[in-house]
């Protein structure tokens, strides 16, 4: 990894509570992981481009249709503080689910100059039902460990916590199922980096035995894991921002996303064309950049920093583009397709989360059944902005008063009482 001993005592001298120096902390390992396996076995980060291209080059599903990945966190902990409560699990699966989908509130915030280019996902994650076995599961694994998995320098002993015999766990199934590893890559409780993901790679020219010790999944650390996590992200007394945004940022690089800086300056591209380019990172929330010249639809856009994709604050970011979005569903269609079809391990107790709304177009009151019990229903607009609601929930059925919306489309998020999500829409009359 990119990091140097006096970071040590330097890497957070100018951090504000507003994160204006964020990127002295390692907001993302997976640029130094895609080197090391390159070290590790020759041909891997050329390859690893050319499946960038091949899902770009698809030919992309153009339904609506909701993609569903199975997950199974693995929590692996040293001290009762790492070993996260399920709240804080269900909390960032509600994150991914709202970013993904673009249902999150603070989308709204987005610069009126990124909206023609906004991207809904359509891409949902539910905790996995079924283990690599066939039984019933809440997708979480818990597993005590005594190793360190932080490092200055070497990114393989972050590797460690995805191998029982390292300290860590065996990844399931990873065809199967999206693995996230949570543990602690501290180094003397300072935060040496956040997380580092997989992209897809599939490699089939790679010699028998040449892509030994490489897990696929995301790995976070585990105080920038959930908004509800009990332990502050902090070092040096300062506290960051917490969102939810480094698993979301992770797990668009195992979609096949690549930093919207592309690791470079304003010569270089992230394979998107509708992300504008930047001449590197950003940092904290500043709007006002705009470090390289561009033509996008004959504009020449400021420096995206709202992009999950960026380094930038993770009270700032909020959205994905629809290029990002097409190459994600491109990557579901092809290196990643067994995850999302006629996959046993993305039901929930055998069943899936099915909604039904009726009647639909729906003049005064809409009715919602679910096939689990009703926690929270939230209203958006196509704008993503929630809005009031009437609402009266009886267990697995609700009613709600829609005679005072606007003619119109409109999405439902509907979360059961474990904490899984589902969208539906519907059109008030």
């Amino acid at each position: 990894m990119k990091i140097i001993l006096f970071i040590i005592c330097t890497f957070l001298s100018g951090i504000s509570i507003a994160q204006q120096n964020e990127t002295d902390i390692k907001r993302c390992g997976t640029t130094d992981y895609i080197e090391y396996q390159n070290q590790k076995t020759p041909g891997y980060k050329e390859m690893v481009d050319v499946q960038f291209n091949i899902a770009k080059n698809a030919i992309k599903d153009k339904s609506n249709d909701t993609y569903v990945i199975p997950v199974v966190v693995h929590i692996v902990y040293k001290t009762a503080a790492q070993n996260l409560p399920d709240s804080v699990i269900y909390d960032q699966i509600r994150v991914l689910n709202e970013d993904y989908a673009r249902l999150n509130a603070d989308s709204i915030n987005l610069r009126d100059d990124f909206l023609p280019h906004v991207g809904r996902g359509n891409i949902q994650f539910v905790l996995a039902g079924l283990d690599p076995d066939g039984n019933p599961t809440d997708g979480i694994t818990r597993t005590q460990s005594n190793e360190n998995f932080g490092s200055l320098t070497d990114i393989s002993v972050s590797e460690k916590v995805k191998s029982s015999s390292t300290g860590g766990i065996d990844p399931w199934d990873q065809n199967r199922y999206l693995n996230i590893w949570v543990c602690d890559m501290s180094i003397f409780n300072i935060p040496m980096v956040l997380g580092y993901a997989t992209p897809p790679s599939g490699l089939p020219n790679w010699p028998p035995g040449s892509t030994s010790g490489m897990s696929d999944g995301v790995v976070i650390q585990y105080q920038a894991f959930g908004t509800n996590n009990p332990n502050p992200l902090s070092a040096m007394g300062t506290t960051l921002v917490v969102k939810g945004r480094t698993p979301v940022h992770e797990v668009g690089h195992y979609l096949g996303l690549r930093h919207i800086w592309a690791d470079g300056d304003c010569t270089q591209e992230d394979g998107i064309d509708d992300t504008p380019n930047a001449s590197n990172q950003s940092q904290g929330c500043t709007k006002t950049a705009n470090t390289c010249v561009d033509n996008i639809d004959g504009v020449d856009l400021p420096d995206m920093l709202e992009n999950y994709m960026d380094y930038s604050s993770e009270d700032c970011q909020n959205t994905f583009t629809k290029g990002q979005v097409e190459l994600m569903r491109g990557v579901l269609e092809n290196q990643r397709y067994d995850l999302v079809h006629d996959n046993p391990a993305s039901l929930q107790n055998n069943e899936r989360l099915i909604a039904s709304l009726f009647p639909n177009p729906a003049i005064n009151q809409l009715n919602i059944q679910l096939n689990s019990p009703i926690k929270e229903i939230e209203l958006f607009n196509l704008q993503g902005q929630a809005l009031e609601l009437k609402v009266s929930i009886m267990n697995d059925a609700a009613q709600i008063n829609v005679s005072t919306l606007n003619n119109g489309v409109y999405m439902l998020k509907i979360t059961n009482s474990k904490g899984q999500t589902t969208t539906k829409r519907f059109i008030k009359q």
